[in-house]
C-alpha cells in the first residue's frame, strides 16, 4: 500500500465531514500555486528585467512603426500582380475596346436599323429589336468601361518600387511575429500589456505578495480545521483495525495512524502513513517494513476489513494469509474476506479449509514436468471437486466422513 494511498483513505473514512473542506481547500490552493508561479516568473534580477522591456518595446514599435491594416496585403498582392502584367492586360483591353467600338456596336446597330424596318409587320420582329437594344445599350457601357480600364493601365516603375518594399517590411514581420497581419496585430496587443506589467513591476509584485498572504491565511484555517477531523478519525480507525487484529490472533499487534505537519499539498498540510508494531516492546514502523507475508497479509487483511466501503482498489490478492494461523483465527480470516468480496474482487491463495470453504469460486493451483519444463497448470472446481479438496486439505485424505465435514464446514462459512 503506497504511503500517498494512506491520507486519502483516511480522509474517505471521514467523507461526509471533510469533504466540503477538501473541496473549497484545493481551489484555494491552486490560487496559491498560480500566485507563486506569477511571482516566480518576475523577471529574475533587474538587468533581467530591463533586457525582457527593451526587446518587447523595440518589438512594440517595429510593429507600430510599419501601421499595418488588415486586408493590406492582399490589396497590394494584387497591384503588384497588375503591373507586373501591365503590357499585356494594356494590348488586350485595346483589342477588346477596338472590337467592341469598330466591329460589334456596329454591326449590332446595323441589325437594329434593318430590323426596325420591318417591325410593323410582325409583333415577333418588334419583339426581336428590343432584344438587341438592350444587348446594344449592356454593349455600349461594357465598351465605356474598358475604355477607363485601357486608360486606368500603366506600368508605374515608383510605384512597383514602392509596393515591393511594403510587402518586404510585411513579409519581414510575418517571419518574426505572425502568420498574417492579424496574428502580428493581436502579438503587439499581448506584449503591450506585458510591457505595462513590467512597467509596473513593484506595484504588481506587492499585490500578489498581498494576495498571497490572504490565501496561505484562509488554507491555514481550512488546513487546521481538516487536520482535527483526521486526528478524530485516526482514532476511530485505529480502534477498528485493532480490534480487526485481535480477531486474527495478533493480540500483540498495534495499528498506529501518524500525521505529521508539513507545507501545503494537493490534500492539506498533513502527511498520513500508517504504522504497525507487531511485537510487544517493539517500535513502530511503517507497513513496508513487516517482514512476515503472513503478517503483512492478515494486517491488510485487517484494514482492507475496516475501509472496505471506502478503498477503491478494485481486486485484492491475499497471499501467505494463513500461515501460522488455524482454527478460529483461520475462520475470523475466511469472514473477513467473505466481507471485503462483497466491495472488492478478492483472490486467495490458502491451505487452509475454513478458508476455502468461504470461496465463491475456487482452483486448484499444481505444477507438472511436461518434458524438460515445468508448467503450473490452473483448473476450476466444481463444487463436488470443491468438497473433496476441502476434505483432503482438512483431513489428509479423502474419506466419506471427510466430504461430510467438509459439507457441513462449506455450508456453515457459507451461510
Amino acid at each position: 500500500m503506497e504511503i500517498g494511498t494512506h491520507i486519502k483513505l483516511l480522509d474517505a473514512f471521514a467523507e461526509e465531514e471533510i469533504l466540503n473542506l477538501k473541496q473549497e481547500y484545493k481551489i484555494w490552493y491552486e490560487k496559491l500555486k498560480n500566485i507563486k508561479q506569477d511571482l516566480k516568473e518576475n523577471y529574475g534580477d533587474e538587468k533581467e528585467k530591463q533586457r525582457r522591456l527593451d526587446l518587447l518595446e523595440y518589438q512594440a514599435n517595429e510593429i507600430e512603426a510599419a501601421k499595418l491594416k488588415l486586408g493590406e496585403e492582399e490589396e497590394l498582392e494584387e497591384k503588384r500582380n497588375k503591373i507586373l502584367h501591365a503590357e499585356k492586360i494594356a494590348e488586350n483591353l485595346k483589342i477588346a475596346d477596338k472590337n467592341l467600338s469598330e466591329t460589334a456596336i456596329d454591326a449590332l446597330s446595323t441589325a437594329i436599323k434593318a430590323i426596325e424596318k420591318i417591325e410593323n409587320l410582325d409583333e415577333n420582329y418588334s419583339s426581336n429589336v428590343s432584344t438587341l437594344k438592350s444587348i446594344y445599350y449592356e454593349l455600349q457601357e461594357a465598351g465605356r468601361d474598358i475604355s477607363y480600364l485601357s486608360e486606368d493601365v500603366c506600368f508605374d516603375e515608383e510605384e512597383q518600387k514602392e509596393i515591393e518594399e511594403r510587402l518586404d517590411i510585411i513579409t519581414s514581420l510575418k517571419r518574426k511575429y505572425g502568420n498574417d497581419i492579424q496574428e502580428i496585430l493581436n502579438y503587439k496587443q499581448e506584449i503591450e500589456v506585458e510591457i505595462e506589467k513590467i512597467q509596473n513591476l513593484e506595484e504588481y509584485t506587492n499585490n500578489l505578495k498581498k494576495e498571497q498572504k490572504q490565501v496561505t491565511q484562509k488554507l491555514e484555517t481550512l488546513s487546521k480545521k481538516m487536520h482535527e477531523i483526521r486526528l478524530k478519525y485516526s482514532k476511530e480507525i485505529e480502534t477498528k483495525i485493532n480490534n480487526e487484529l485481535m480477531d486474527l490472533e495478533m493480540k500483540n499487534a498495534k495499528f498506529y495512524v501518524q500525521i505529521e505537519e508539513k507545507e501545503f499539498g494537493e490534500d492539506g498540510a498533513d502527511k498520513v502513513e500508517f504504522l504497525i508494531c507487531t511485537n510487544i516492546g517493539e517500535e513502530a514502523k511503517p507497513l513496508a517494513k513487516i517482514a512476515s507475508g503472513g503478517e503483512m497479509s492478515r494486517i491488510m487483511l485487517a484494514i482492507k476489513t475496516v475501509l472496505a466501503d471506502v478503498d477503491e482498489v478494485p481486486v485484492l490478492v491475499f497471499d501467505e494469509i494463513d500461515t501460522g494461523i488455524s482454527g478460529i483465527a483461520a475462520e475470523s480470516v475466511g469472514k473477513k474476506l467473505k466481507l471485503i468480496s462483497k466491495k472488492h474482487q478478492v483472490l486467495c491463495v490458502t491451505h487452509l479449509a475454513n478458508i476455502a470453504a468461504m470461496g465463491d469460486y475456487n482452483y486448484f493451483i499444481s505444477k507438472e514436468v511436461v518434458g524438460e519444463k515445468t508448467r503450473t497448470k490452473v483448473k476450476q472446481l466444481n463444487e463436488e471437486d470443491v468438497l473433496k479438496e476441502i476434505a483432503r486439505i482438512a483431513s489428509g485424505v479423502v474419506t466419506q466422513i471427510a466430504i461430510q465435514h467438509a459439507t457441513e464446514l462449506r455450508s456453515k462459512m457459507s451461510a
